[in-house]
């Protein structure tokens, strides 16, 4: 049988998880369609996605199409859990991506969509809501060939739009032919040169041209329906089979998959969701995973027709739940690493810290934070040892109530939140080096280190190198230079995670083993991995002290809708929150408005722009860039024992060692 692993993605409340519980009952797999209103859906398992009405954690169910099993993948719809949609990004063959018939083509619609097409991932649209007041099909298809894809193909027609008596009547031969055969002739030059000529094309070739060039990605067929009614879902259904590619794998093959999400069960133990893109795990297989890890699988469970069923195996192409991986973690690959690992959204751009009701539950607080950091790694868990506080990374502030009310119900843990802040980045200004030499002017640690630190290419992030030969030392004091130097690297001059800079080892030198006159380890005579460790981040912070590093602050992109009257005011008030307005085009009776602007200022605007637009001003933003801070630099406190005050540093090592 193959398999479709299918992503369910869309901008909030266009009705993903309807559709998701509508192509279920559609299929057999339930008798009673749940509601996200009432809580009752098969995806939303969390009582807090109830209670809230929203998905927050990405969520598998599976049905069949006649020889296809499709493992259907329901993400969230907000941009703050998008962290949970770069993870099943990597582990789909398909996707559909869902639009409002109402609201149209919004924000994060187009931003998923842009990803989609960069990473060549299949796409059906579908328009849902047609039986909604203030539907309009028409006017949303044209907002999808001009703001997401111009190869956008209408599958049909919809009739008594706007009422609960809203149908989808799929085109057949000699519907919209010519306009089908207008968009798949881009890309084909057989149907190019019959298009020219005036030739007509046979409906059963322009099909399987659709097919073809859907499965490829470089068509998207649009289908319009409601989840609510059942309209159009059908056809949809249908356009999965015969438009998206399934896949059979290579069961055979060298294992490789990847762990996308990660959950604890009542007594603690982990269960792995895995994507299999070759070979067969088999129950009580040993099996390597992460960097250097392995595990004992003692449990498998594969999806079958709306719930998780016991399996002696799982094999290329199917997506499965995993147990005996203890210390999996989300982005592990599963022997072979799979074909494309990289990341498809910015990292968040804000963070917090997390302060316990009661100081006696700071201990049980981090341990919370750490389960949680396992399910959502960009949470990013920084732990200040000094003022015993706890912060995390964030995309806004709906995450910091869910994280409230999570460690609330989950774990009886009371907590509230400082101001939430930005999260800035350094990068070297120019080059420096440093070294300490075993013995010489006060350095304690038996090790001979030097470091020279210099700028990289914008993106490229930190780079290790050496510039002594591999056998000059033992691997494994080579190997806590470097561990050291990407660790220390997370707090920079000002405080904040230094990026995009090349770290050469340019000295080494050690005490080898020695030995008292009775044949004991001598530690006061002899290195170990834990001088190097302790030494690294004295000589690589006086390294960036020579250099110099310089602070930057993320930018969003925005595009702003305006009314014709608003455009005078709008711009300038961008400028006053230090954001640079780049384009601005008439459209319509309106205008679009495009530029920069600091990501603190952000949610400022959102604030602002009803008043400044009587309400009818839309905003889009994404992360674009980094942008040197102008004036003086912000600093961030320290986490660590700060290698840059030599004295307080040595005293607090010494202390432990």
């Amino acid at each position: 049988m193959k398999t479709l692993n299918l992503g369910i993605l869309a901008h909030v409340d266009a009705g993903k998880t309807s559709l998701t519980e509508r192509l279920l009952h559609a299929a057999g797999v339930i008798d009673e369609i749940g509601s996200v209103d009432d809580g009752n859906t098969q995806t939303d398992s969390l009582a807090l996605e109830r209670q809230r009405g929203i998905t927050i954690k990405s969520a598998v169910v599976s049905f069949p199409i006649g020889d296809v099993t499709v493992n259907l993948i329901d993400t969230p719809g907000h941009p703050d859990f998008i962290a949970e949609v770069e993870r099943v990004l990597g582990v789909l063959d398909g996707a559909v991506l869902v639009v409002s018939a109402v609201e149209g083509v919004q924000a994060r619609t187009r931003v998923l969509m842009r990803t989609l097409r960069r990473l060549g991932i299949p796409v059906l649209i579908f328009v849902n809501k047609i039986d909604r007041a203030g539907a309009r099909s028409d006017g949303v298809l044209r907002d999808i060939a001009a703001r997401l894809t111009p190869a956008s193909v209408a599958m049909g027609a919809v009739t008594g739009e706007g009422g609960r008596d809203a149908r989808f009547t799929p085109f057949g031969p000699g519907d919209a032919d010519a306009a089908l055969t207008e968009v798949l002739a881009e890309r084909d030059d057989a149907l190019l040169a019959a298009y020219v000529d005036g030739t007509p094309v046979p409906y059963r070739r322009l099909r399987r041209a659709l097919a073809r060039q859907s499965r490829r990605a470089l068509a998207h067929p649009v289908f319009f329906g409601s989840a609510i009614t059942g309209a159009g879902v059908r056809e949809l259904i249908g356009g999965i089979r015969e438009l998206l590619p399934a896949v059979r794998g290579d069961a055979g093959g060298p294992l490789s998959g990847t762990v996308f999400k990660v959950e604890r069960g009542p007594a603690g133990e982990k269960t792995a969701y895995v994507r299999m893109f070759s070979g067969t795990v088999r129950l009580r297989d040993v099996v390597p995973f992460g960097a250097g890890r392995e595990g004992k699988v003692t449990s498998i469970a594969l999806f079958e027709r709306g719930s998780a069923v016991r399996a002696p195996a799982v094999g290329a192409g199917r997506i499965a739940r995993l147990q005996g991986l203890g210390d999996v973690r989300i982005g592990d690959a599963v022997g072979q690493p799979p074909p494309s690992g990289r990341r498809h959204f910015a990292p968040p751009t804000l963070e917090t810290v997390v302060v316990p009701g009661r100081a006696a539950d700071r201990a049980a607080l981090h341990v919370a934070l750490s389960q949680l950091a396992e399910q959502d790694p960009l949470i990013n868990l920084r732990q200040d040892d000094v003022r015993q506080e706890v912060s995390v990374s964030l995309y806004g502030e709906v995450q910091k109530e869910v994280i409230q009310a999570t460690l609330a119900g989950e774990y009886g843990l009371d907590v509230t939140f400082r101001e939430t802040t930005t999260i800035c980045v350094e990068r070297p200004a120019g080059t420096g080096e440093a070294v300490e030499v075993i013995g010489k002017d006060g350095n304690p640690f038996l090790g001979t280190v030097g470091l020279r630190v210099e700028p990289a290419p914008v993106g490229s992030g930190v780079e290790f190198r050496l510039a002594v030969e591999l056998g000059s030392m033992p691997y494994t004091f080579m190997r806590a230079v470097e561990e050291t130097v990407r660790e220390t690297l997370r707090q920079g001059l000002h405080g904040w995670q230094v990026l995009d800079c090349v770290v050469t080892l340019t000295r080494t030198g050690y005490w080898a083993r020695q030995s008292t006159a009775h044949g004991g380890f001598d530690k006061s005579m002899s290195s170990t991995a834990g001088d190097f460790r302790h030494l690294t981040p004295l000589v690589l912070m006086d390294a960036l002290k020579r250099a110099g590093t310089r602070v930057y602050e993320p930018m969003h992109r925005f595009t702003l809708e305006l009314p014709a009257d608003a455009y005078a005011a709008v711009p300038a008030a961008v400028a006053r929150l230090g954001g640079v307005p780049r384009t601005a085009e008439p459209c319509g009776g309106s205008y679009q408005v495009e530029g920069v602007i600091p990501a603190a200022r952000v949610h400022e605007l959102e604030q602002r722009l009803p008043g400044l637009t009587h309400g009818e001003g839309v905003l889009e933003s994404a992360f674009d860039h980094y942008q040197e801070v102008r004036g003086p630099a912000p600093d961030r406190p320290r986490t660590d024992h700060n290698p840059l005050d030599r004295k307080e540093y040595l005293l607090h090592v010494m202390r432990l060692v």
